[in-house]
């Protein structure tokens, strides 16, 4: 459905889905933390949907870019935690970690739902722009769920991989993090990124719009 798409049609549609992807990825990483006693997030203004509160100019111009190219890609800002403020530490950091792409999960099953509905309506044009806008707001979503997940710092499957492992020095991530960077960004410069990343993303995609 996408591929129908030139590069600058793919970047005014897609846009507005990154922007809710990440922000509400970074809000929800901010509100369970708040939840579980750390108002860092909420002292910062990061608990708004307001786009200035959260984009990160460099993961935005890569995003930019790399839509241009074909595979849009980018980063918001990560919202600021002080895991000695958590009631739980070890527990809630994993729980706020998670957070992040449950909400990509949930933005991924809606977006999923709407282009069931809007797949009812007729063969207009209208239906057929919401049903590509749609679209792109399930594999952008896919996509964030699947690459925060990977356990390289200071990616949230980082934090989560060091939970399963029984880490107990919780800065140990942060301190790798420029480490991890570098990797990551290495990484999504060459074509394993897409090769990666679509081999777990096609077959979640195909199970949301099963029939469609």
């Amino acid at each position: 459905m996408g591929a129908e798409l030139g590069p600058l049609q793919r970047l005014v549609v897609s846009l507005p889905t990154f922007l809710l992807a990440i922000i509400l990825h970074e809000v929800a990483h901010g509100y369970v933390a708040y939840r579980l006693g750390d108002d860092t997030a909420k002292r910062a203004g990061r608990l708004t949907l307001s786009p200035l509160a959260h984009l990160d100019p460099l993961g935005t111009l890569m995003f930019v870019i790399s839509s241009l190219s074909g595979f849009g890609f980018g980063w918001a800002k990560p919202v600021p935690i002080s895991p000695w403020l958590l009631r739980n530490p070890r527990r809630d950091r994993a729980l706020l970690t998670i957070a992040g792409p449950g909400a990509n999960l949930l933005q991924a099953v809606a977006w999923s739902l709407l282009l069931r509905a809007v797949a009812l309506l007729s063969g207009s044009s209208l239906a057929y722009a919401l049903a590509i806008f749609c679209y792109y707001g399930v594999v952008m979503n896919l996509v964030f769920l699947v690459f925060n997940l990977l356990p390289i710092p200071p990616l949230d499957g980082s934090h989560v991989a060091a939970w399963l492992l029984g880490v107990r020095d919780l800065s140990l991530v942060d301190r790798l993090a420029p480490v991890g960077f570098v990797a990551l960004i290495l990484f999504v410069m060459t074509g394993a990124f897409s090769s990666a990343i679509g081999a777990v993303v096609e077959p979640l995609l195909r199970l949301l719009l099963h029939g469609l």
